[in-house]
């Protein structure tokens, strides 16, 4: 009798619950979800969890934390009290010491499109397309530190060995072509980003999920057979290493390691035609080169940086499912020579990096727009954390703020003109709509149609994801039919 009281209260408990919206729905339950690998073939397309609004993913990272007070956030009390100490900060310390005044932006802030969302001048290019973003304004990281941070906003996690964002996709969907790399990470003319290889490393998952790296700069190396090999011999020798493979294979069926280690070398052989083509930019028209300004011989780093975002637009035309595109790179030249981390010199930093960045991802944009990529494109723009309302005392730049930043999405399944969220008046902590950068990688899994949830990797005793135990989808910023899922 005991037991069956306690079993009609928990009974009653369930019932009110539930109809309170209490209880988890049946699409939150955390049952993982690995994807079925085919050895042999393991970057061949892989079903979603629930049908997608986006194949592919172009990820835009601003190394050196660029700072959403002279880009994106408008604030319009730094105008009006610039000069001020910041209200309850007066002895404030932050990454490399005391803090100064509050300070105004540089720039100039102007409504954009039909929505008047206030974008700077200093991404004046990139502005006229406000109508078509979702903005996230209350982004927060864990750490205020760039090699950490990096880490973080690539792969959820501020120490090294965890895997990357776009591993985890391609880990997940493989990836729509067999002549290419299902991720492929794009370094800034400049060089690699702080954190490196950790930004499109596969961790823990297998090594065929790696990013691979290169630029139209740096293209793939040693794709060409030597000279003294001529087409036939290069291709029977492919042919004859084919067949021992094989029959290596038939004696050893249940060998992964090998099987996947044949898949990497013909992908690599039959790369050798494909990448070539892809990086060769002559194809392009003379109209298409001036819109990105790759055609510029008065900014040779904006060309390069441009003729970037035109091969990133080339790998999502060829079906690469993730494409990680870095402006800015590890800092070489001195502080905030090489990235967006403007420590001393905002402004005349900051009038370097801006037109480096933004005819030619304003021009990407537009490009994907004409071509209907965007209907099957996500496109995100991000870096690792913001910066302060303040310029740092005895400098005239601002420091590292992991407090509140921004970030932005245009394309497949993406609610626009829409902006998320809201850091405070003077633009230092994030108040409204709080987000973590768990919630950021949750959202864009889901528009791959990822349950973050449930996608998972075993390893060492835990059923490891690129949310750890964390992150929610920001349902706010997708299109209506997609928050079905």
């Amino acid at each position: 009798m005991g037991n069956m009281a306690f079993g009609l209260s928990s009974i009653a408990l369930t019932k009110l619950l539930s109809d309170n919206s209490l209880l988890a729905r049946a699409e939150e339950k955390t049952t993982t979800i690995r994807p079925q690998i085919d050895p042999e073939h393991p970057q061949a397309a892989r079903d979603p969890h629930f049908p997608a609004a986006a194949k592919n993913v172009i990820m835009i990272f601003c190394a050196g934390a660029c700072s959403h007070l002279d880009t994106f956030d408008y604030k319009n009390e730094l105008i009006k009290r610039d000069g001020e100490p910041l209200p309850g900060a007066t002895d404030l310390v932050t990454f490399q010491g005391k803090q100064g005044n509050i300070t105004r932006s540089p720039w100039q802030f102007k409504p954009r499109g039909e929505s008047g969302k206030m974008i700077s001048t200093l991404v004046d290019h990139i502005g006229e397309h406000a109508d078509d973003m979702a903005f996230i304004h209350s982004l927060t990281s864990k750490t205020n530190t760039h090699g950490p941070g990096e880490n973080f906003m690539s792969t959820g996690f501020t120490l090294d060995g965890f895997p990357s964002i776009g591993s985890w996709a391609t880990y997940a969907l493989g990836s729509e072509t067999a002549e290419l790399p299902a991720f492929v990470a794009i370094p800034d003319p400049r060089g690699t980003p702080q954190s490196s290889v950790n930004n499109w490393g596969p961790g823990f998952l297998p090594a065929t999920f790696q990013g691979t790296a290169f630029n139209t700069t740096n293209p793939i190396r040693n794709l060409l057979p030597p000279s003294s090999l001529s087409q036939g011999e290069d291709v029977a020798t492919r042919e004859f290493l084919k067949r021992l493979n094989d029959r290596h294979l038939a004696r050893f069926p249940g060998d992964t390691q090998l099987a996947a280690r044949i898949a990497s070398y013909e992908l690599a052989a039959r790369m050798q035609l494909s990448v070539p083509q892809l990086s060769d930019l002559s194809t392009e028209t003379a109209a298409t080169l001036k819109m990105y300004a790759a055609d510029d011989t008065s900014n040779t780093l904006r060309a390069s940086f441009a003729q970037n975002c035109i091969l990133a637009r080339r790998l999502v035309e060829k079906g690469v499912r993730f494409v990680q595109l870095f402006n800015g790179s590890y800092q070489t030249g001195g502080e905030g020579t090489s990235n967006w981390d403007g420590h001393k010199k905002l402004k005349d930093q900051y009038s370097l990096h801006g037109p480096v960045l933004d005819q030619p991802v304003a021009a990407l944009l537009t490009d994907l727009k004409q071509r209907g990529l965007l209907q099957d494109t996500l496109v995100v723009w991000t870096t690792e954390f913001g910066r302060m309302p303040t310029f740092q005392s005895g400098a005239s730049g601002r420091d590292h703020n992991p407090s509140g930043f921004t970030a932005w999405m245009m394309g497949a399944g993406v609610k626009a003109p829409f902006s998320y969220g809201a850091t405070d008046e003077f633009g230092h902590r994030a108040v409204e709509n709080v987000s973590t950068v768990y919630d950021f990688h949750a959202t864009i899994l889901h528009l791959l149609g990822l349950d973050h949830k449930r996608l998972t990797f075993y390893h060492n005793g835990i059923e490891r994801r690129l949310t750890d135990v964390h992150g929610h989808v920001i349902r706010d910023v997708l299109r209506p039919q997609i928050n079905t899922h």
